[in-house]
């Protein structure tokens, strides 16, 4: 998985009146937890932190503190926004170590073409944009890859079609990812199909009737 590094500096000071002084200037109050130490509280500027929050990817966080130029690995777990402006105001993260399995969303990246949907005038339904798996930090992939290439119309694609040997999924197996579907116009198609052939049927047993 690609890492992004958020170049981040110490707080020396916590409350709700420095958090404040520190989102005036443009900078978010951070958390990183890191198992059994003792939290550690930081800050970034929001402009460094928009780029692993407002993207579908995801990444891992290498977090530089510029007092130690210590670099720690870690992942997002919590991002809070403002009712209002959207504005980011607390990020939490969650360090991650070599040999332990980690928690987190990769977005779901559709591949081929599914006949039910080139064929069949289906539609594709995508249900699931991102999928939370479970996997030690080099196992973790970029994206998902989800093949629709067999999927006929009617047909779904659950969580069990898409096992991998290096990361566990944490959803249940019966869960949807995707789905081809009747579209609104193959129906109407097939209204319009149905209703001539039933004109037909009954033109001819008017016919047979007169003879």
């Amino acid at each position: 998985m690609k890492s992004i590094v958020i170049n981040a500096s110490k707080r020396e000071k916590l409350g709700k009146s420095f958090a404040k002084s520190l989102r005036k200037e443009n900078k978010v109050p951070c958390v990183l937890y890191r198992g059994k130490k003792e939290p550690l509280h930081f800050y970034a500027e929001d402009l460094n932190l928009n780029k692993i929050i407002y993207t579908p990817n995801a990444y891992i966080s290498e977090i530089e503190i510029s007092s130690s130029k210590e670099k720690i690995n870690a992942v997002l777990q919590e991002v809070q926004f403002h009712p209002l402006t959207d504005k980011i105001i607390h990020v939490d993260f969650i360090e991650i170590f070599d040999d332990k399995p980690v928690e987190i969303d990769i977005p779901v990246t559709i591949t081929g073409t599914a006949p039910g949907v080139l064929n069949s005038g289906g539609v594709l339904i995508v249900s699931k944009r991102k999928l939370r798996i479970k996997a030690i930090p080099k196992s973790l992939p970029d994206t998902i890859n989800v093949d629709i290439s067999k999927l006929e119309l009617g047909e779904k694609l659950y969580i069990t079609n898409l096992e991998n040997k290096e990361y566990e999924f944490q959803h249940p197996d019966n869960v949807v990812v995707c789905r081809v579907a009747t579209s609104r116009v193959s129906m109407k198609a097939e209204d319009t199909t149905e209703d001539a052939t039933e004109a037909t049927e009954e033109t001819e047993a008017e016919k047979k009737e007169e003879n």
